[in-house]
């Protein structure tokens, strides 16, 4: 397309993580949706894995902020500039005038049309010809590799930083959904407050993020792990060591575990009885990082007495999907100057 000196993107904007799919190519960049900024003079430090590794170690006049929140954008200007930086680095970038690329970009099902027109314009800004917007489940469901356009029912749970985005999806669109803003920042600060209030320590980001990733579980394992952490006690001011188990950090799990089952049951209901008979043969798919939780299938499967099955690559699936979409940007395209999108 445009003489071959450029490919399209597909994006998977998300409040924890950016990818990036190159057309032909495949997913080329992988970073933490973060931006270092320098509070004093506005200007940007750094971006991705570099800035993320700034958060909570940074000096007064730099700030590591996170510009995209539930899955929307917080920060308009810093989310263009992190946008630009990203194709840059897919593009692999060197000259200028810069190439312009179509960018198809995914966004939660549940935001509004302004949220939706923010993105597009920001993209925009960052450099690219044209912004089309593709809904996360429906990127997902796609990157799973799910008859999404065959008349047969099929149910994705993508489980992102931001937001958890249930969907059943036939003949090419989503007949039900429902987008919960509790996700993978939602449980890593459950484990930070569970924390806090079982033993007075205050621990980070990342050290919660960490906890989540090792020992947390969406059930009691059977054989019960730890691990040692370290924070600031809050009584005495000091740094302190403790040991917390995988058991504890279930516990703390617990409300945002229930509120994700509760929207797989609630989209369940509202579902067609013909589409539930095919989500019962072929089973729910779960993606994005939350699919990650150890035996979070178990737990769906258990409450909803459906199969359920992690896609092969979960993080991977959103921008997959979002870089297929690509090959039918016409359908997109339409929609842009018709009546919008699949819901506005």
């Amino acid at each position: 397309m445009f003489g071959g000196f450029t490919r399209d993107l597909g994006i998977d904007l998300g409040t924890a993580n950016t990818l990036v799919y190159v057309k032909g190519k495949g997913i080329a960049v992988r970073e933490p949706s973060v931006v270092a900024l320098r509070t004093d003079t506005k200007k940007i430090e750094a971006v991705g894995e570099a800035a993320k590794k700034m958060i909570g170690r940074t000096p007064g006049n730099i700030r590591a902020i996170r510009p995209m929140k539930d899955g929307v954008i917080a920060d308009f200007e810093t989310t263009a500039t992190m946008i630009k930086y990203f194709i840059r680095r897919a593009q692999k970038e060197r000259s200028f005038p810069p190439r312009h690329p179509n960018v198809m970009v995914c966004v939660p099902s549940g935001i509004t049309a302004v949220e939706k027109r923010a993105v597009e314009d920001a993209t925009k800004q960052a450099g690219a010809r044209e912004a089309y917007t593709i809904e996360e489940p429906f990127a997902a469901a796609i990157g799973a590799d799910l008859p999404v356009w065959e008349p047969t029912g099929s149910m994705v749970v993508d489980i992102g930083g931001g937001t958890t985005e249930v969907a059943v999806i036939s003949l090419g669109g989503i007949v039900t959904s429902r987008s919960i803003r509790v996700a993978g920042d939602e449980m890593d600060e459950a484990i930070m407050q569970y924390i806090k209030r079982l033993y007075n320590l205050m621990i980070g980001e990342r050290t919660a993020e960490q906890l989540k990733m090792e020992i947390g579980s969406a059930l009691p394992l059977d054989k019960v792990e730890s691990i040692e952490i370290r924070g600031r006690d809050l009584v005495t001011g000091l740094p302190k060591t403790l040991a917390i188990t995988s058991d504890e950090i279930t516990e703390a799990l617990s409300d945002t575990v229930n509120a994700i089952v509760e929207a797989v049951k609630v989209t369940l209901e509202k579902c067609p009885p013909e589409l539930s008979a095919d989500i019962m043969d072929r089973g729910i798919v779960l993606t994005g990082g939350g699919a990650l939780l150890r035996n979070l299938d178990k737990m769906l499967s258990r409450e909803t007495g459906m199969p359920v099955i992690v896609a092969e690559h979960p993080l991977d699936c959103v921008a997959i999907g979002t870089g297929r979409a690509l090959e039918n940007i016409h359908l997109f395209k339409s929609s842009k100057s018709g009546s919008g999108s699949r819901r506005r």
